[in-house]
């Protein structure tokens, strides 16, 4: 998911310059919140043999498990299976590195806009949802006030992507871009760097031809108003926009218009203080990279196009 207000920056969810065509994984998920997919306690044995497990703070080995904070319905990078288990490229990156560091990843449901203020009190250790590393996030900075609203967080980059907008199939409205949404209607998920990019473009339309901006708590929400006609577009970073028009419907439900913008770097967020487990995390990141998993579950969920060489700490601008 994604500013969703940690907002995901306004460069953005989008990410990538061209992620390729997604595979198809399973129906679009509707999610509950406070719903979890837990993973169980990791045995002492496990995590000695694990090649990084000495780069964890003891804290964490000791209770075998992270905390991951999720808006787990952003299909493809997360969403829910039939049986309720999260899955998408995250949650199979998580497993990765949890091989790495000899732990599990545990993921927690949550609203996107929540995920940061969870993190910071403790909830989570981390957060890692399709979340756009930029500096406001970094800086606990609003953007839309200018003002520090909290402490920030650190990133450990490990994607590319863009956003995109889509409309219903053959309704396209003359949308091909951004520019072209005054006097229409849009539908985002809150907090993403969709509904920067939307507060953005009506700050610039004309009087008599307001962008109307409604948004959700989810992704799905969105679709689900686009799809009944409700909106005339909607708009989420490319790789779940692009599923969402190869799934919604067997692809006869939506279609992208135009092309994605503002590419930036998805982050995994870990809190400013937790030096170590962020520095374990780029560790493991780095060792999936080079060991070819990682390229295997971007491949997977069709998102190979937006793979990194190596992962960065705060990457984003």
């Amino acid at each position: 998911m994604t500013a969703r207000s940690p907002r995901r920056p306004i460069a953005t969810r989008p990410r990538l310059a061209a992620v390729g065509a997604l595979a198809v994984a399973g129906a679009l998920l509707v999610t509950g919140c406070g719903d979890q997919t837990k993973g169980k306690g990791n045995d002492s044995g496990a995590a000695s043999s694990a090649p990084l497990a000495s780069k964890l703070p003891q804290s964490v080995r000791g209770k075998g498990k992270i905390l991951v904070g999720s808006d787990i319905a952003y299909a493809p990078v997360e969403f829910k299976d039939s049986s309720g288990k999260a899955v998408g490229l995250d949650p199979d990156l998580a497993a990765a590195l949890g091989k790495q560091l000899g732990v599990k990843f545990e993921f927690q449901n949550g609203t996107f806009d929540a995920l940061l203020t969870g993190l910071r009190s403790g909830r989570y250790d981390i957060a890692m949802s399709a979340m756009t590393d930029n500096k406001d996030r970094q800086q606990g900075v609003d953007p839309d006030t200018g003002k520090k609203v909290g402490e920030g967080v650190d990133f450990v980059d490990y994607l590319t992507a863009g956003v995109s907008i889509y409309t219903r199939k053959g309704e396209t409205e003359g949308i091909t871009g951004w520019s072209d949404l005054c006097g229409k209607k849009i539908a985002v998920e809150r907090g993403t760097v969709s509904e920067d990019l939307a507060k953005t473009e009506a700050k610039k339309c004309p009087a008599g031809k307001k962008l109307s901006i409604e948004p959700f708590d989810d992704d799905q929400q969105s679709q689900t108003r686009l799809r009944s006609g409700g909106v005339d577009a909607a708009s989420s970073d490319f790789p779940v926009a692009a599923y969402a028009v190869k799934t919604s419907g067997g692809g006869k439900d939506f279609q992208l218009v135009g092309d994605q913008v503002s590419a930036a770097p998805y982050g995994i967020a870990v809190s400013k203080e937790a030096t170590q487990l962020r520095d374990a995390l780029k560790a493991a990141m780095d060792a999936i990279i080079k060991n070819g998993e990682y390229r295997k579950i971007l491949e997977k969920w069709g998102a190979q196009d937006g793979a990194v060489k190596e992962s960065v700490i705060n990457g984003g601008k």
